[in-house]
């Protein structure tokens, strides 16, 4: 069966709870989508009318301002939050990176670490073990890997959870902004891997402001300003509009 993401007029709203203010001083209140009503109904919609379709191979670029929908997107697509109409269909295994401490333990070492993110994500002990040296020796960890996580650099940190999401070939793949972090040389292998992932009937949805990064990495580019779509694009057509 192959992949595929098909999301047909999805909207996403929410009540906005009445001990959250509107004051910009304020920052539990949340940002992006649209506020309508007044007092206690006010409701937050923030992702509206969403329309697109993925197949085998596509590498999605989700842009736009901060609020703009993009990780409320993502974790749309991902289950976290149903959403409030609209349908999504999925074909494929599903893997997500958020937070590059999602699954890890800040005392636990680099090497239980992947054992604790591989339970997560159903993994066998055997799938594991299998998968632990390749995991290892693609995060340039090192002997770092029997430290505790707390240790780590952000950049440290960000290969572990990459390598270790990555290892088992996720058949869809979704990724919020940190994937920029590291440096430039892992950056180019983790570009490596995206399109290795892609090219074998593989979906990659990434949420980035890093717009360099997308070009090299993405064949399309959604559009998000308000929880609504404003243009979904070619990678072609994107590079034209930004040379212009």
């Amino acid at each position: 069966m192959s992949v595929s993401i098909c999301v047909r007029d999805l909207s996403l709203s929410y009540v906005l709870r009445e001990k959250l203010t509107l004051a910009r001083r304020d920052k539990r209140a949340p940002t992006g989508g649209r506020i309508e009503g007044s007092g206690r109904n006010q409701v937050i919609t923030a992702l509206s009318g969403i329309n697109f379709e993925l197949e085998a191979g596509d590498r999605l670029g989700l842009v736009g301002s901060n609020g703009a929908g993009k990780t409320t997107l993502l974790k749309v697509l991902y289950g976290i939050y149903p959403p409030t109409s609209g349908s999504i269909a999925i074909q494929g295994r599903v893997d997500a990176l958020f937070n590059i401490n999602l699954g890890f333990r800040r005392e636990a070492t680099g090497r239980r670490n992947i054992v604790l993110r591989g339970l997560i994500n159903g993994w066998s002990m055997q799938e594991i073990e299998a998968r632990m040296e390749e995991i290892i020796e693609f995060s340039e960890l090192g002997e770092f890997i029997d430290l505790p996580f707390k240790s780590y650099s952000q950049g440290m940190a960000a290969r572990l959870a990459f390598s270790t999401a990555t290892s088992m070939q996720p058949e869809i793949l979704l990724m919020d902004e940190w994937i920029g972090a590291g440096d430039p040389r892992f950056q180019e292998k983790a570009k490596i891997r995206l399109a290795n992932l892609a090219e074998k009937a593989g979906i990659v949805v990434i949420a980035s402001h890093n717009h360099a990064l997308l070009k090299k990495t993405c064949n399309k580019i959604l559009t998000l300003d308000q929880g609504t779509i404003s243009a979904f694009q070619s990678e072609s057509e994107w590079a034209a509009l930004d040379r212009n």
